[in-house]
């Protein structure tokens, strides 16, 4: 491999408005061979001091230097327009981290200190591309001890805490601007849960209940709403956590016009909890006809026959249902196949599933905000992959029927 590649001049390079939609231009395969000279190792390719990080280096430079050309409106060696003005005034060096490695470049400086580089802004001593890869691995959990290691060992770069901190905190920014952005006006579905996390308060380690919101829009798109921290899940706070969606646009999120669906699921698990393994399936098919019943009335009847069954045995599971009765029965006023979209939370439990494997290895949070940062990564990174809600335009169409000109 040549000691050093040939003073090929760049091609221009337009940093202005329109820099997003500039095509690189073909590389002829006589230059691919000249400086593919004499590497033949991974080392030599991709190696500390090797093909990459030296082409980096010098495109990088060669870049700075037609920006300073343009900055300046006259090329190197020439004399400044006039004989007088703003002229080169030699370099500074410093060390850029990069995805190939960490990058020693000479900076080019002008002598009224005016030039503002473009490609590597001053002070900065990350090229595009690095911070995002310290966020995508935090999302998804890795520790700060953790992202250390694995730049070390896969680019050969040395990374701080602090500047791994700064870079992940940088995150709270748009975590701040996601809370508070304006919302559609209706939601047609609303799902609201809370999972808990341990964060530390002083000496001890508490536990804070995260709540979350997801809505389900017009269209069948589920987005979340945001995130809601506080010592404890209860029904206070979830008038505080309706009330800013409300004033975020949400027209109906406080109305006592909304109806309120328990989570089936949630009701079934609760129940089974009082029963020993012996009679816990037999129990479960029991409940069955209560929430698969055709409307609010054959409920009723299949609860009543099932304390009929089992009411001396297990009092407290007809008690549990009788005691949220108002909250079970809202969603039988749907057809089947639509009661699939509003019985469970399985939708924002799938989110909590995805958020729990995310932050297992943490232990504990060190404030509330770095498990606001982390839960939020976490929430970007599942929503690539949600779809349209099932059965959607027959949900549509029947809430349409049920609630009339209060849906669009």
């Amino acid at each position: 491999m040549p000691d050093e590649f040939p003073d090929r001049r760049l091609p221009a390079i337009d940093v202005g408005p329109d820099h997003g939609s500039f095509e690189p231009p073909e590389l002829p395969d006589e230059l691919i061979d000249e400086l593919l000279a004499g590497a033949r190792t991974p080392e030599e390719l991709a190696g500390p001091d090797g093909l990459l990080q030296r082409l980096t280096k010098r495109l990088v430079e060669r870049a700075m230097d037609a920006e300073l050309t343009e900055h300046l409106g006259y090329e190197r060696g020439e004399a400044p327009p006039g004989g007088t003005g703003n002229a080169r005034n030699g370099f500074s060096e410093k060390t850029v981290h990069t995805e190939h490695g960490s990058v020693r470049i000479e900076q080019p400086r002008d002598r009224k200190g005016s030039f503002e580089p473009q490609i590597v802004p001053r002070h900065q001593r990350r090229f595009h591309g690095f911070d995002e890869k310290i966020v995508a691995m935090y999302a998804r959990g890795m520790s700060v001890r953790d992202i250390q290691a694995h730049l070390r060992e896969l680019y050969g770069v040395e990374v701080g805490h602090d500047l791994i901190s700064r870079v992940t905190d940088a995150v709270l920014d748009d975590v701040r601007e996601w809370q508070t952005r304006p919302l559609e006006d209706v939601y047609p579905i609303l799902f609201l849960d809370a999972l808990i996390v341990k964060v530390r308060d002083g000496g001890a380690v508490r536990n804070l209940a995260c709540y979350v919101a997801i809505g389900v829009n017009l269209e069948g798109e589920r987005d979340v709403l945001g995130l809601w921290f506080q010592r404890s899940e209860g029904a206070k706070f979830w008038l505080a956590v309706l009330s800013e969606l409300k004033q975020r646009g949400v027209r109906e999120a406080v109305f006592p016009q909304a109806w309120v669906q328990t989570c089936i699921v949630h009701l079934i698990r609760q129940s089974l909890r009082f029963v020993p393994d012996k009679h816990r399936r037999v129990v479960a098919k029991d409940l069955r006809p209560i929430y698969t019943a055709v409307d609010a009335d054959a409920a009723a009847e299949a609860l009543a026959a099932f304390e009929q069954a089992w009411g001396e045995r297990y009092p407290m599971i007809g008690k549990t249902w009788r005691e949220t009765w108002e909250h079970v029965i809202p969603f039988l006023a749907f057809p089947p196949n639509v009661r699939r979209v509003v019985y469970t939370t399985n939708t924002i439990e799938a989110l909590h599933r995805q958020i729990r494997k995310t932050i297992k290895t943490r232990g504990h949070f060190p404030t509330e905000e770095a498990a606001r940062k982390l839960i939020y990564l976490s929430i970007i990174n599942a929503k690539k992959s949600w779809r349209q809600t099932y059965h959607w335009s027959s949900a549509l169409l029947s809430f349409k029927i049920h609630f009339g000109d209060r849906l669009p």
